[in-house]
């Protein structure tokens, strides 16, 4: 039975309104809000307020870092725990360049980030998690990375998995491995700027094919490695970056016999295909001994967790990988990638990534609402691409939307040769909070309706 001299702000708990450590946290914000507890006002111990609710000491413990978590309290050591004072914003900018996962609706990720590091600590060997591990990941790792991509091929043998740290470093190692300085590397005319990026410092050349509606043109890339010879071709099929085109599986099967037919090897970059809707088989399945096939876990669950999968089917050319990534990236740090495989095997990696599957479809949806027939999305993944209209360049838009306080990706980032769309990317999961992407969206959606002569100022 719950004291009856409770704190005025606080309601009694009711089984029916979530779990009990929110009930309080919300409580606590309320009250802040409306003025009930004010900054410096001291809040009872825990053990007093837990006794008091009739709950468990733990129960007010979540429910207290949930409200730090919040900037809502502060300790301040034996002297007790207090209402913070409010946080100073510097900047009110909303974020929508970085292509990161929303966060998902119902699901405690500090919860789920304390349990998963307390089973990695309680089941593993700690000296092991504090060592190099050269080898492209434990065994676990690697059996972890075969499941996460069963999805898409099924059983896989486990040792035909390289863990890495990110995809990035995959694409890099993939170029060191696989091409000689000097070397062409074809991709589409806008494209993942870490490509270029990484394809600039060792000394290789991105020279762009001709895409279309599906992708890349099958003849157009047939003439251009008879042309150039290159070392690699470089695609994203499902939901590319930044366009949100998904390949059809004809295309991928007609490229996939390209790369057999040129000789030519395929880095598969696949970071959204968990979030799509029902994509097409990977061109690596068409292709097993011609493409090397790369899933980040960065874009389906969380940017922390810099793991990344990648499946090499050659022994020689999974060696010549493993030395190229330990030129510069020697290995996954050991923790992060034990807990990546307590996720995937315990089932908290499934979870985590239907609620990114949730949020960024009621995303995308806000979106076209918002955008109307701006709107160049697929539904779902991460990220939309607008083609602007004439009287705006991509460069103009992304000033005049800075001084809005509104970041964006203009398409230039995205090239890969001379020629540009007109056109920028919107990323729609990394402002945390529905409402503040709204407000972005309804920000940008006024830019487009205007002309850049009514934000004079931004686009000098």
């Amino acid at each position: 039975m719950q004291d009856e001299h409770l704190p005025l702000w606080l309601p009694r708990l009711a089984a029916h309104r979530g779990p009990r450590f929110l009930q309080i946290a919300d409580a606590l914000q309320a009250a802040v809000v409306e003025g009930l507890l004010k900054p410096g006002d001291r809040l009872p111990p825990q053990r007093q307020l837990a006794a008091q609710l009739d709950v468990d000491l733990t129960t007010v413990t979540r429910a207290y870092d949930e409200a730090r978590r919040r900037n809502l309290l502060e300790g301040r050591g034996a002297r007790g725990t207090y209402v913070a004072a409010p946080k100073v914003e510097f900047t009110s900018v909303l974020d929508l360049s970085m292509n990161t996962p929303p966060p998902p609706d119902g699901v405690d990720f500090d919860d789920m980030l304390q349990q998963g590091l307390s089973q990695v600590l309680m089941g593993a060997d700690n000296d092991l998690l504090m060592t190099y591990h050269l080898g492209g990941g434990s065994d676990a790792d690697r059996k972890a990375g075969a499941r996460w991509l069963a999805p898409m091929y099924g059983q896989l043998d486990a040792r035909q998995v390289v863990v890495c740290p990110g995809a990035q470093a995959a694409i890099a190692a993939s170029i060191l491995a696989l091409t000689q300085p000097g070397d062409v590397i074809l991709a589409e005319p806008v494209t993942y700027p870490g490509l270029r990026a990484a394809a600039t410092q060792f000394g290789r050349h991105v020279i762009a094919v001709a895409a279309d509606k599906h992708g890349m043109v099958p003849d157009m890339l047939e003439e251009a490695c008879r042309r150039h010879k290159p070392g690699l071709v470089y695609l994203n099929p499902t939901l590319q970056n930044p366009t949100t085109v998904t390949m059809p599986e004809r295309r991928r099967k007609e490229l996939a016999g390209i790369a057999r037919r040129c000789n030519v090897r395929i880095v598969e970059d696949d970071p959204y295909w968990l979030l799509a809707e029902a994509p097409p088989p990977p061109i690596a399945t068409f292709a097993p001994e011609r493409v090397v096939y790369v899933s980040t876990l960065s874009k389906c669950l969380t940017p922390g967790l810099r793991v990344a999968f990648v499946l090499v089917r050659d022994l020689h050319e999974r060696e010549r990988f493993l030395a190229a990534l330990r030129s510069f990236a020697l290995m996954v740090a050991p923790l992060t990638a034990a807990l990546a495989t307590q996720w995937i095997l315990d089932g908290s990696a499934d979870g985590l990534l239907e609620g990114v599957r949730k949020e960024a479809r009621l995303r995308h949806r806000m979106a076209r609402d918002i955008l109307a027939g701006r709107y160049g999305g697929a539904g779902d993944g991460l990220h939309v691409w607008i083609e602007l209209p004439a009287y705006w360049t991509s460069a103009q838009l992304a000033r005049a939307a800075e001084g809005e306080g509104i970041a964006v990706t203009p398409a230039e980032a995205f090239a890969t040769g001379a020629g540009s769309v007109n056109a920028i990317r919107i990323s729609l999961g990394s402002i945390k909070d529905r409402g503040g992407l709204r407000a972005g969206l309804q920000r940008l959606s006024q830019l487009l309706a205007g002309r850049p002569e009514s934000f004079s100022a931004a686009v000098v």
